[in-house]
């Protein structure tokens, strides 16, 4: 069943991906060669706790960290550690926070020191399929046009869209209905009305779409062992143009300082 927002539950979810996103921008500040995945993952607890609120991914399902920090051909899930960036790797972060009531979850995917053009160009397609997506969440069309959107950016670059992890709605749980697979069909689905709110989250390969799960029970990576890229943004459904809750825009204020 699908619970339209009301234009207050819009704004506190607003709250919630923005806290999101000053907590990956924050982040992007310390992301570089010889700093662990598990160091990030304290900042951002950190962070999470000293503005009231929660971390949402600790503890659910058992999953033990704050961040998901998935590197190079890890797709999502990957479980911060004591490993240690390297020159040239690519880290997915997934950040989720519970505040005031309702969740904010976001992700994005960062280069870290100098980076090879192949991985460049996986980055900036993944983010790019993701503002197709985005411009399709609005009021009357269906989700099947969100799919189809990110599919055809993706497909259409040489890349791969991994087909058994979705995206998702967002409200006072983590996942709601409806799901919103990155591949599919433009005119099939639900037909999108306002207040509806959705995390659309394009997890993109360089090689096969194909995935396998680590005996950790979380970690996915990638069949051949191809890089994935991974951005996502919370998005309210609009009249004429989507209502992004999420923002990069503080994440990329670091990037191009440094």
């Amino acid at each position: 069943m699908l619970h339209l927002k009301s234009a207050e539950e819009i704004g506190l979810l607003r709250a919630s991906n923005q806290m999101v996103s000053s907590i990956l921008a924050l982040l992007a500040e310390v992301i570089k060669p010889g700093v662990t995945t598990i160091e990030l993952d304290r900042l951002a607890e950190e962070y999470i706790r000293d503005h009231g609120a929660m971390p949402a991914f600790k503890g659910y399902n058992g999953f033990p960290g704050t961040l998901c920090t998935s590197v190079n051909d890890e797709v999502v899930h990957g479980i911060p550690s004591g490993y240690a960036l390297q020159e040239g790797d690519i880290v997915s972060i997934d950040c989720g926070v519970i505040f005031n009531g309702y969740y904010g979850d976001s992700a994005f995917s960062f280069g870290v020191g100098e980076i090879g053009d192949d991985k460049k160009r996986l980055l900036a397609c993944t983010r790019s399929s993701l503002e197709k997506g985005v411009m399709k969440a609005i009021v009357g069309n269906r989700i099947g046009d969100i799919s189809d959107a990110v599919q055809t950016e993706a497909e259409g670059a040489g890349y791969s869209v991994v087909r058994e992890l979705v995206g998702h709605g967002l409200g006072k749980h983590l996942h709601e209905s409806p799901e919103v697979p990155n591949y599919g069909r433009k005119g099939k689905g639900i037909k999108m009305k306002e207040g509806l709110v959705i995390c659309i989250e394009p997890m993109i390969n360089m090689g096969t779409k194909n995935i396998r799960q680590m005996r950790d029970g979380w970690t996915i990576r990638t069949a051949d062992g191809k890089p994935s890229a991974h951005f996502e943004s919370a998005v309210a459904v609009g009249r004429g143009k989507a209502d992004v809750l999420t923002t990069f825009e503080f994440i990329d204020n670091v990037l191009n300082k440094k």
